[in-house]
C-alpha cells in the first residue's frame, strides 16, 4: 500500500510557511497534555515502514520504500537512529520499443545522541548522511554538536527544540565539492493517543553562516493507525527544500509515503 510523489515542484515552496502550518495544526495536541512525569529508562522502541507499488501491462512499474527509526531512552541519555530509502523505475512501450527510466533513487540515515542535563535541558550531538540520484546529490554530510530543551515531555507527549553549528559537506554531480560551517536550527515532536494512534513532525533548518541564503529545510509529519499490537498503517509526509540546488533541478523535493509499519 504506497501512494508517492518524489518531484520537483515550486508550488510547494516557501516551505516555512508549510512548515509552520504543520506545527499550528499539532501544537494544540501537546498543549492539552496534562503533568509531566520524571524520565524513565525504556529499552529500544523500533519502528520499520514499508511500502510497495507494482503495475503490469501497457507500463511496466515499480517502487519501494522503506523507513526506519529507533530510539532508546536512559535516565540521563538518550539514542535515536534511522534511515530511508526508495528505489522506483518504469518501463514504457512505445512503438514496440520498451524505454527504462529510473523515477526515484535516494538513501539517507541519521544518528543523534543526547545527554540530559536535566529533565528538559540536554546537549548532544548529531550526524546525517544524504544521497539521491534524481536531485544529483553525490552525497552530503552533516555534522554538529547541539543543546536542546523540552518544552513538553511527558509520557503520552513531547516537543523539543534544538540549535547549534552544523559542519556541511556535500557534492553534486558534475560540481566541485561544497564545505561550510551551517547553523542548525531544529525542532521535533510527538503526540501518542489511546487508542495506539500517534501523530509526529520534526523540522530542521541549515543555513550557510557566511550566507543565510544559501539553506536546506527538512520536514517531515506523519500519522498511524495501529490493526494490532505489533502493526499499523502509515502515512508520512517528507520534504527537502535545497534553495541552492544542483545545476538544472528545482528547489523542492517532496513525498508522500503509504505503508505498513512494524513496531519492534
Amino acid at each position: 500500500m504506497n501512494y508517492y510523489i518524489a518531484k520537483t515542484n515550486p508550488l510547494v515552496s516557501p516551505p516555512v510557511r508549510a512548515a509552520a502550518a504543520v506545527l499550528v495544526l499539532l501544537a494544540s495536541a501537546w498543549i492539552a497534555c496534562a503533568a509531566e512525569t520524571p524520565p524513565e529508562e525504556k529499552g529500544w522502541d523500533t519502528h520499520l515502514t514499508l511500502g510497495a507499488t507494482l503495475t503490469r501491462g501497457n507500463s511496466k512499474t515499480f517502487l519501494g520504500t522503506g523507513l526506519l527509526n529507533s530510539k532508546r531512552t536512559w535516565s540521563h541519555d538518550e539514542a535515536l537512529f534511522g534511515g530511508s530509502g526508495g528505489y522506483g523505475e518504469t518501463t514504457i512501450t512505445l512503438d514496440g520499443n520498451k524505454v527504462d527510466k529510473i523515477t526515484d533513487s535516494y538513501i539517507k540515515g541519521y544518528g543523534q545522541w543526547n545527554h540530559l542535563f536535566s529533565p528538559r535541558t540536554y546537549g548532544g550531538f548529531r550526524v546525517t548522511g544524504d544521497h539521491d540520484d534524481i536531485a544529483a546529490l553525490a552525497y552530503r554530510f552533516t555534522g554538529g554538536p547541539l543543546v536542546g530543551y523540552y518544552f513538553v515531555k511527558q509520557t503520552n507527549a513531547f516537543l523539543a527544540g534544538e540549535v547549534g553549528p552544523s559542519y556541511v559537506r556535500e557534492k553534486f554531480f558534475h560540481e566541485h565539492v561544497h564545505n561550510y560551517i551551517g547553523l542548525r536550527i531544529g525542532e521535533r515532536g510527538e503526540r501518542k493517543f489511546n487508542s495506539g494512534a500517534k501523530l509526529w513532525e520534526s523540522l530542521e533548518w541549515i543555513p550557510k553562516v557566511q550566507d543565510l541564503q544559501n539553506y536546506l529545510l527538512n520536514t517531515e509529519a506523519g500519522v498511524s493507525a495501529p490493526i494490532s499490537k505489533a502493526l499499523s498503517v502509515s502515512l508520512i509526509l517528507q520534504d527537502t527544500y535545497k534553495s541552492l540546488p544542483a545545476a538544472g533541478k528545482l528547489k523542492n523535493d517532496l513525498k508522500l509515503i503509504a505503508g505498513l509499519t512494524y513496531t519492534f
